[in-house]
Parts: structure tokens; C-alpha cells; sequence
């Protein structure tokens, strides 16, 4: 499943109450610096982990994203699959939303906004946020990924040497958006990185990653 490059430059965004609310924040971030239309939902439980996690408030928060969209609201655009999209990214996932998706059993805007992109043949990444997992989890993982969505749990890299914790989340996010053909600057690739020569104990030399 590819994105369609003839799709509105247009983004849903589902923040969920699992930890790490942060890659949420960040990727509405991202998106606005690359142009895309954001379609915010946050789940009640996000609320709270904001609160919990962060000082940035609801207003600042909403204030993110072009159009926000109250959790209850099924009449929303979002949730038809005529309004379109380039798909959905959900940051965090919980492992509560997680299994709506699996099952089709929505019960908030937000899984029926994944549920409808999922069957308009659109891009879904999950930034699934827990562990360690149990089998249920892992069925869940399967059958999201078996009907076309993609799990991606938001794991760091350090060949890029991360400075701070803002290096590792920028870096989960770049991989996350690549799935939807988006190009952060600034990203750091394996293989395309400055590299310098030292030299090894026998002379000779040897490429380094930097």
C-alpha cells in the first residue's frame, strides 16, 4: 500500500492516553513545518497523560493542529471515508485503541477515523506504546497489520548518536513519516551520514560513522 501522491496534503493525527505524548506534540510539529493539513482527535486518557507529562495546556496543544476534532464526534469529516486523506498517524497508541482498530469494534472518533482509513485502502501507522506484551497484544499487532496497517513502536536508534531525548523522538517520528513518503529535513539515514576516515591499529583505514 503506497500513498497516493494525487491525495490532499492532509493528516490525521490521533493522540491516545498511553505515555509518551511527546511524539504526538512533536509530529503535529513536524507536519506544520512540512505543509501538511492536520486533523487532530485526542482521546480522554491523552488529556490526561498531557497534564501528566507535559506543561503545554489543551489550548496550546489544539492550538498545533488546523482542525481538532472533540473524541465524540462521529459525524466528523474524518470519519468518512469520502473526506480524504494521506492516511493517519496515531502517537502514541494505546494498547486500548490498539485492539478497537483489530477488532472494527470503534467506540470513539479516533478508532473510527483509523477504522475508515484502514478500509479506504490509506496509510495507518500505529506508534504502539507499551511492553512488555502479552500474546493479546501481539494478535492485535497482527491483524492491524494484516488489514493493511502498520505497527511501529517508537524505538530509538543510536547510530545517529543522539544528543537528547528531543534527538531520539525526531528520529522515531522521520522513520514514522517515511511511511508516508514525507522527507523531514534534517534526518539522519544510515549509510548517508558524515563519515571520516581513521586510521585502525594495523594503518589501515577504516570509515566511521558520525
Amino acid at each position: 500500500m503506497s500513498v497516493n501522491a494525487s491525495a490532499p496534503r492532509r493528516m490525521i493525527v490521533g493522540i491516545t492516553g498511553a505515555t509518551g505524548i511527546v511524539f504526538g506534540i512533536r509530529a503535529l510539529e513536524i507536519l506544520r513545518s512540512l505543509g501538511i493539513e492536520t486533523h487532530l482527535v485526542v482521546s480522554r486518557a491523552g488529556e490526561m497523560t498531557r497534564a501528566h507529562e507535559t506543561d503545554v495546556s489543551r489550548d496550546a496543544l489544539h492550538a498545533l493542529a488546523d482542525h481538532v476534532h472533540p473524541i465524540n464526534d462521529v459525524g466528523a469529516s474524518i470519519a468518512s471515508g469520502s473526506f480524504r486523506t494521506m492516511g493517519m498517524l496515531i502517537a502514541p497508541c494505546s494498547v486500548r485503541t490498539l485492539a478497537e482498530v483489530a477488532t472494527g469494534v470503534t467506540t470513539t472518533l479516533l478508532t473510527r477515523a483509523a477504522d475508515v482509513v484502514l478500509k479506504e485502502r490509506r496509510r495507518l501507522v500505529m506508534l504502539t506504546r507499551e511492553a512488555p506484551l502479552h500474546a493479546g497484544h501481539l494478535k492485535n499487532m497482527l491483524a492491524v497489520t494484516e488489514m493493511g496497517g502498520i505497527i511501529h513502536p517508537p524505538v530509538p536508534a543510536f547510530y545517529q548518536r543522539p544528543q537528547t531525548i528531543a534527538d531520539l523522538v525526531d528520529h522515531v517520528l522521520a522513520r514514522a513519516l517515511d511511511c508516508f513518503d514525507l522527507e523531514v529535513p534534517g534526518a539522519r539515514r544510515w549509510g548517508e551520514a558524515e563519515q571520516e576516515e581513521k586510521p585502525s591499529d594495523n594503518g589501515t583505514p577504516v570509515r566511521i560513522l558520525r
